[in-house]
């Protein structure tokens, strides 16, 4: 690839570090990454006026669940100064059905139509500062999210679908045309018109139309093994190609039934959420045809690694010989014929954690017991709570600098991150390759100042 030298050159002179956050978890084993082409170390002046034309992406998830224990409300985007660094927020998640149509509510553990739009939030907890009435239609994360969009125009939410534990019901949802079209029909009345189920006060038509912009596929796995619970089948490839064609179609289809004049009409952005081994890609995903009706792809580009394994190990390196990286995923997917400029970069705001580790050294590739004591769940953390850590003396920050990323150790429990400094190599990485820009995940697992996203911001704009 272009210039990737140059991005060598910059890792090498930058002391880096490493952050965390959670989310769906990549298969282990090693797979060969391609190796950095020699180029120039100076840029070209057409380079920087490409630099300066492109407007990258910035895509946060925001999880609904994180409104409880993690206690980080949609109003926390605006105050942190997140939202006004991002073009889009990730709703997580929308779940499918057993029937192969989205819904919001159903049991425990799968929906929360409370957390959706039930639940009033009060003056302080909310955005405009208006505290929620009870008879009011939209209450809840998407009233809030509404409110967000109202202060910053522009900024895009998405609802993505699925995620780990609620992509079950994709593969049969797929199975047909006749299938895939009602379940595409079943989304965009949900979502993008708003229709919600009527519950109490809340809901009822066009109750939610117009806070969300997109939607996000996020099924893990297409055609190959996913949470323990997940069918995949063979042909989830091709049907997976035609799910695309068939959200594109009717999302086209619904934007000009509502502006017939075509410069007026808006445009529903469509993504996914896609794998990082390069058998996951060629089990299912047609690369070549996705692209042509996506308007960009998130990369995987963390748990390489995680704390389920037996070794420490890197999570979200940018670079890695015979193992995942960032820049192995990239090639993968640009070899396929993927578009640089669809290309997003995903990013860790959170960390793997393994303890008991034995073996001395820096503790990196070492055997350990069990995954990390952490504050919501064993083996991963914010990167707010590791930055403490490290803020306490007691963990020594490692880094490789040659291949960008780092880790904390204090003999016994090891944390791998990214951090700011990793993140100004990784968004130097971006412009570089030209790919789209920066996907998040997630937004919760920042300090309340938004240090990282501010890293990821700066980095994206020239220096």
């Amino acid at each position: 690839m272009r210039r990737r030298t140059l991005v060598r050159t910059t890792i090498a002179a930058s002391s880096l570090a490493l952050i965390a956050t959670v989310a769906p978890a990549a298969a282990a084993g090693p797979v060969s990454a391609a190796p950095a082409g020699a180029v120039s170390a100076t840029a070209s002046a057409d380079d920087d006026d490409d630099d300066r034309k492109r407007s990258y992406k910035r895509i946060g998830y925001f999880t609904q669940w994180g409104i409880y224990g993690r206690d980080f409300q949609v109003k926390d985007l605006d105050t942190s100064g997140q939202a006004a660094k991002l073009t889009h927020i990730n709703y997580a998640f929308g779940n499918v059905s057993p029937a192969g149509k989205c819904f919001v509510g159903g049991p425990a553990g799968e929906g929360d139509s409370w957390a959706d739009y039930g639940r009033p939030s009060t003056a302080a907890e909310s955005v405009d500062g208006v505290g929620d009435t009870w008879d009011q239609k939209l209450a809840g994360n998407f009233n809030e999210l509404r409110e967000l969009k109202a202060k910053h125009p522009g900024l895009k939410v998405m609802i993505s679908l699925g995620g780990w534990s609620w992509s079950t019901h994709f593969s049969d949802a797929v199975l047909t045309a006749e299938k895939r079209k009602a379940f595409v029909s079943s989304c965009i009345d949900l979502y993008i018109k708003g229709n919600l189920p009527v519950e109490g006060s809340r809901g009822g038509d066009g109750s939610a139309a117009g806070v969300f912009d997109g939607v996000d596929l996020d099924w893990e796995w297409p055609g190959s093994a996913g949470e323990a619970d997940t069918p995949y089948r063979p042909e989830d490839k091709k049907n997976f190609t035609a799910l695309v064609r068939e959200f594109r179609t009717q999302l086209d289809a619904y934007a000009k039934s509502q502006e017939k004049d075509k410069a007026k009409r808006k445009h529903y952005d469509l993504s996914a959420f896609v794998a990082t081994d390069p058998k996951k890609i060629d089990a299912g995903f047609e690369v070549r045809k996705i692209m042509r009706d996506f308007d960009f792809v998130n990369l995987q580009g963390y748990d390489f690694h995680v704390s389920g394994e037996k070794t420490t190990n890197q999570q979200s390196a940018l670079y890695a010989k015979n193992d995942y990286s960032v820049d192995q995923t990239v090639n993968d997917w640009l070899k396929r014929g993927a578009p640089a400029h669809k290309l997003v970069m995903g990013l860790p705001f959170y960390g793997q954690g393994w303890t008991g580790v034995t073996g001395g050294g820096d503790g990196l590739n070492q055997p350990a017991a069990r995954p990390a004591p952490a504050t919501h769940q064993a083996g991963y953390e914010d990167y707010k709570a590791i930055k403490k850590l490290v803020e306490s003396g007691t963990y020594k920050v490692h880094r490789d600098r040659k291949n960008g990323h780092a880790w904390v150790f204090d003999g016994n429990t090891l944390w791998t991150y990214d951090d700011p400094t990793v993140l100004r190599a990784k968004t130097e990485y971006i412009r570089e390759e030209g790919l789209g820009g920066a996907m998040i995940w997630s937004l919760d697992g920042d300090t309340a100042d938004g240090e990282l996203m501010s890293a990821v911001d700066r980095g994206l704009k020239r220096r």
